[in-house]
C-alpha cells in the first residue's frame, strides 16, 4: 500500500509545541482526533472536537495515567495490516478502528534528570506508553505515520496539503526511521542514567551513549573524509559543542578538535588570574597567567610566533577591546572566551572569516567523564583525565629544595604538559610557557625540541637569553634514563616536575644532585596520545 489516506489520528505529546496547529491541518482534512490527557485538553482548548483515548478503549486512564494507551483496540487499531484478510475480520470482530496517523513525544526524562529531581520523579518520567505506540506505528508504517519530532509537523501538513490528505510510502518509512532511532535513543538515556547515576558503574556490561547529530560537516581531518558534530543527549558538561559561535565561517572538523583542546587546557586556570591558551594541531604552542588578559595573550604569544599564525586562542577570562585587538593583528582560526564585551565583538566583527565562540561557565576540569577511541573491530574507554596535582601532593626528592618561585613555575609547567601530546616536556617561567616538546618518540627528543623553540622564540623576540634559563621543567612521565633530564640542563632549568616511578629513579636524582637541580616527583603520570 503507497498511499494511505488520513482519516483517524491518535495524538499523545508531552511537547505541546506547535500542537493546536497541527490539529487544525489535521481537522481541515476531516481527520478524527483521538488523545489523552493533557494532550486532550490542548486540543479542546484550541477549538478542535477530541475523542477520550478512554471512549475508544472503554476503560478509564488509570494509575496516575501509567496505563492509558496499553489496549488492544489502540494496538490493533496501529498494527493491524489493512490488506490482510485475517487482519482485517479481527478488527471487525473487536469493534478495532484503524488508527492511519499517530502523533507521540514522550516524557522529558533526560530534562527531569538535568534539573536534578529525585529518584522517584525521574521514575515517573520513564514512559512506557508512548515508546509502545512508536514502535507498533513504526513497525507497520506500511500503513500507519508516526511522527516523534515537532519538527516535523510542518512537512506532515504539507504532505497532506499536495496529496489530499494522504501520506506516501516513502514519506511514512523515513518518518518510522526516525521513530525508531527515537526509542533507541530515549532507552538509552535510562540505561545510562541508571547505569552510571543510580548504579555508579563506570563501565557497565552494555555502554549506550544517546547522542545526536548537531551540525554536519565539510569533511573531516582531510577532504576526502566525511564528518559531522553529535552531542550528547544526557545531561552533560557544557563544551565548545554547546559554544555559541558568535561570527565567522563554519568550524571544521580540526576546527573543533582543536578547539577543544584548547578550552580544555584553559579550564585549567583559576579565572581569579586571567590565562591565554593557543593551540596549533590540537597541541598547546603558547601557554601564560597574568595580570590581564593582553598581558597573558602577549606572553603566551611570544612563547612561539610563528605556530600562532592559523591558531586557537582561548581566554578564561571574557575578550576586552585591547586583547580582541592585539588577536586580529595575525591571522586566527578561532577565539574562545567566557564573553566579550561590546568593544571586542565590534574589532572581531572586521574579521569576518574568524570564528569566536563564547562559552559561558567553563565545565569543571575536575569532572568524571568518558572518554572514547576508535580501533579496528572495537572502541576503547577510558575514565577523563581529571587528575590534578596541588603542591601538597609532590614530593622533593633531591637535596636542595625548590623555591616558591620554581614550585608555582612546576605546577605551571605541569598543568600544561598534561594537555601536550605525549612524549611531553614543557618549559615554564612566571607564569609563562618558555618551550613545548609534542608528539616525539623519545623524551630526549622532547626535550631538546622544546629547548631549540625557547632559543628561537629568544632569537625573534630581542631577547638576551631564552627563558628556559631559570625555568622549571616538566614530563608527562618519568625520565627514564638522565639524558633528557641533562638536556633540561643545558636549556638552563633550574627545577623539575616529571612522575617518578622508573626503575632508574635514583640515577636520574643523582644527576639532578650533581647538577645542583631541584626536583619533585607527582606520583601521577600525563601521557596524551
Amino acid at each position: 500500500m503507497t498511499q494511505v489516506k488520513i482519516t483517524r489520528a491518535l495524538l499523545s505529546v508531552s511537547d505541546k509545541s506547535g500542537l493546536a496547529e497541527l490539529g487544525q491541518a489535521l481537522a481541515r482534512h476531516g481527520v478524527e482526533l483521538v488523545s489523552t490527557g493533557g494532550t486532550a485538553r490542548a486540543l479542546r482548548e484550541a477549538g478542535l472536537a477530541v475523542r477520550d483515548i478512554s471512549d475508544v478503549t472503554g476503560f478509564p486512564e488509570m494509575m496516575d495515567g501509567r496505563v492509558k494507551t496499553l489496549h488492544p483496540k489502540v494496538h490493533g487499531g496501529l498494527l493491524a495490516v489493512r490488506d490482510n484478510a485475517e487482519h482485517v475480520a479481527a478488527m471487525e470482530a473487536h469493534d478495532i478502528g484503524a488508527i492511519d496517523l499517530v502523533v507521540v513525544n514522550l516524557y522529558p526524562f533526560a530534562a527531569t534528570v538535568a534539573r536534578g529531581a529525585d529518584r522517584p520523579e525521574i521514575i515517573e518520567n520513564i514512559d512506557i506508553g508512548g515508546p509502545s505506540m512508536v514502535r507498533s506505528a513504526a513497525k507497520n508504517h506500511a500503513h500507519v505515520a508516526i511522527v516523534t519530532d515537532p519538527a516535523d509537523y510542518g512537512e506532515l501538513v504539507a504532505v497532506l496539503e499536495s496529496d489530499d490528505g494522504m501520506t506516501s510510502l516513502d514519506f511514512r518509512k523515513r518518518l518510522a526511521a526516525k521513530a525508531f532511532a527515537a526509542t533507541a535513543a530515549y532507552d538509552s538515556m535510562i540505561a545510562s542514567w541508571f547505569a552510571f547515576a543510580d548504579q555508579g558503574e563506570q563501565f557497565p556490561e552494555r555502554l549506550q551513549i544517546p547522542v545526536r547529530r548537531k551540525q554536519l560537516l565539510r569533511y573531516g581531518e582531510n577532504p576526502h573524509q566525511a564528518a559531522a558534530l553529535y552531542e550528547p543527549e544526557m545531561p552533560g558538561a557544557n563544551g565548545i559543542a554547546q559554544a555559541e559561535q558568535l561570527q565567522g565561517k563554519e568550524l571544521s572538523y580540526n576546527n573543533f578538535n582543536d578547539a577543544d583542546a584548547a578550552l580544555e587546557l584553559v579550564s585549567e586556570f583559576d579565572t581569579a588570574e586571567p590565562a591565554c591558551v593557543i593551540v596549533k594541531h590540537a597541541n598547546p604552542c603558547g601557554v601564560a597567567a597574568a595580570g590581564s588578559a593582553i598581558d597573558a595573550y602577549k606572553a603566551a604569544f611570544a612563547c612561539d610566533t610563528v605556530s600562532a599564525f592559523g591558531g586557537i586562542v582561548a581566554l578564561n577570562r571574557p575578550l576586552d577591546a585591547e586583547t580582541a585587538a592585539a588577536i586580529t593583528d595575525i591571522f586566527t582560526e578561532v577565539v574562545i572566551a567566557p564573553d566579550a564585551d561590546e568593544e571586542a565583538r565590534a574589532i572581531f566583527a572586521g574579521k569576518k572569516n574568524l570564528r569566536l565562540l563564547l562559552t559561558g561557565d567553563f565545565a569543571d576540569p575536575a569532572r568524571p567523564g568518558l572518554t572514547m577511541k576508535t580501533i579496528a573491530g572495537g572502541l576503547l574507554f577510558q575514565g577523563r583525565d581529571n587528575g590534578r596535582i596541588a603542591r601538597d601532593d609532590l614530593t622533593v626528592v633531591t637535596k636542595r629544595q625548590p623555591t616558591d618561585r620554581e614550585l608555582a613555575d612546576c605546577l605551571f609547567a605541569w598543568t600544561v604538559a598534561k594537555h601536550v601530546k605525549s612524549n611531553a616536556i614543557v618549559y615554564a617561567k612566571d607564569g609563562s610557557t618558555a618551550g613545548i616538546g609534542a608528539g616525539q618518540m623519545n623524551r630526549l627528543e622532547s626535550a631538546s625540541i622544546a629547548a631549540w623553540k625557547a632559543r628561537d622564540a629568544a632569537e625573534k623576540g630581542g631577547w638576551g637569553e631564552p627563558r628556559t634559563i631559570g625555568s622549571a621543567v616538566a614530563s608527562d612521565a618519568f625520565f627514564p634514563f638522565a639524558d633528557g633530564l641533562m638536556a633540561a640542563v643545558e636549556a638552563g632549568a633550574t627545577a623539575v616536575i616529571q612522575p617518578g616511578g622508573s626503575i632508574r629513579d635514583d640515577e636520574v636524582i643523582a644527576a639532578a644532585d650533581e647538577a645542583g637541580l631541584a626536583m619533585v616527583f607527582t606520583g601521577m603520570r600525563h601521557f596524551r596520545h
